[in-house]
């Protein structure tokens, strides 16, 4: 008898959702060696040269229109995509989904983003017979997520299976499972080995990600936290952005020491663990990462929508709290310098609050949904 076979399917609207995917993939690998997965961007694969260009217009709008984003965003908060528009976006993007699918003969199919879940729930009416689970990557449940043909969700919180049932999903299609993330974020490690691995000093340090959406072009936000090089360390994490993190490294201000420039790098579980303060846009990816290092997070300008409710969500769970203001970022960085000897204690309390959850979780109930 062959191995199962697990497809993983997600878009790259933003790294989250297929971080989710590969993560999912290597906790289902390590939990069942003989299970074989498939990760796919599903439109960048079927569209090389065209999704390109549609991701880039996204960021672009997301960027320098997050108002628009936010309006559309919500104007279709309670609504799936109708038939038309399921229909449309198959034939343009997706007619060779199926192709795909019969190629692969997965087992079972994982989505971590609506549109691909859109386009197998729509082939499932057709007579596609493979299970369907559906992993939402936030701590909301959009409209576009929700389909009578997904077999079984994967949510964050309570909070959001309370939303499917609002809208119709059967509580028994429904597991609160948290956001699946990498098994490396859930390692604890020696944070002295790891200073001295990345030859930081024994000074508080900060993390600041999102460089890909904007967040280091603001130059008053960067003048707020170069301030503070004497005292506190800065790593800056720029991710895949070559050309910010060229920029900064060219800039004087940030030739200092205490001033760490990161690109994509592989260890930012490593990174996180040894900070004691990320800032960050309020991904559900990032922010469930965050937690499970039991960091404190500072939000920066979330986007109108699902950024919105991830902040709403940590903020009044206490991990984390909005950048209101300069004043924000000054009142948390006069706290790490005066109180660095008790940030421990703080960490470990809020690791024990994610103790509900386990990073196989996820991956567990895909297992169960290949057994049953």
């Amino acid at each position: 008898m062959r191995n199962k076979r697990v497809l993983l399917l997600s878009e790259g609207f933003g790294a989250g959702h297929t971080q989710a995917a590969y993560a999912l993939s290597d906790s289902l690998r390590m939990l069942s060696p003989d299970i074989q997965t498939h990760v796919l961007e599903l439109g960048t694969f079927l569209h090389p040269t065209l999704a390109p260009w549609i991701l880039t217009a996204y960021r672009k709008t997301v960027s320098k229109q997050p108002k628009l984003y936010g309006l559309v965003y919500r104007s279709q908060y309670k609504k799936s995509l109708n038939r038309i528009s399921q229909l449309a976006l198959h034939r343009i993007f997706y007619a060779q989904a199926a192709e795909v699918i019969r190629q692969l003969k997965p087992d079972a199919i994982v989505c971590t983003h609506p549109f691909p879940n859109v386009v197998i729930s729509r082939l499932k009416r057709f007579g596609l017979t493979v299970p369907l689970c559906t992993v939402i990557t936030d701590y909301d449940a959009h409209g576009t997520w929700v389909s009578k043909e997904v077999s079984t969700y994967l949510v964050s919180t309570p909070d959001v299976k309370r939303k499917l049932l609002i809208r119709g999903i059967p509580s028994e299609r429904i597991q609160v499972t948290g956001i699946p993330i990498h098994p490396n974020f859930w390692e604890r490690h020696n944070r002295e080995e790891l200073r001295s691995h990345f030859g930081l000093k024994r000074l508080p340090t900060v993390l600041v990600m999102g460089g890909g959406w904007g967040l280091v072009k603001n130059e008053d936000f960067l003048t707020d936290l170069i301030r503070w090089r004497d005292r506190i360390q800065l790593v800056v994490c720029l991710g895949s952005n070559e050309k910010a993190l060229a920029e900064l490294k060219k800039d004087e201000r940030f030739q200092h020491p205490h001033i760490r420039l990161l690109g994509f790098t592989k260890e930012i579980d490593k990174w996180m663990e040894v900070s004691d303060l990320l800032i960050t846009k309020p991904g559900g990816m990032t922010c469930t990462e965050g937690l499970a290092k039991g960091i404190p997070m500072l939000f920066y300008k979330p986007i109108p929508g699902q950024e919105e409710e991830n902040l709403q969500y940590f903020t009044q769970h206490g991990f984390g709290e909005p950048i209101k203001s300069a004043e924000t970022v000054a009142h948390w960085f006069r706290f790490l310098v005066e109180h660095y000897p008790d940030l421990e204690k703080r960490r470990g309390s809020l690791r024990r609050r994610t103790d509900a959850y386990h990073p196989a979780d996820c991956s567990r109930a895909i297992i169960n949904m290949l057994q049953g």
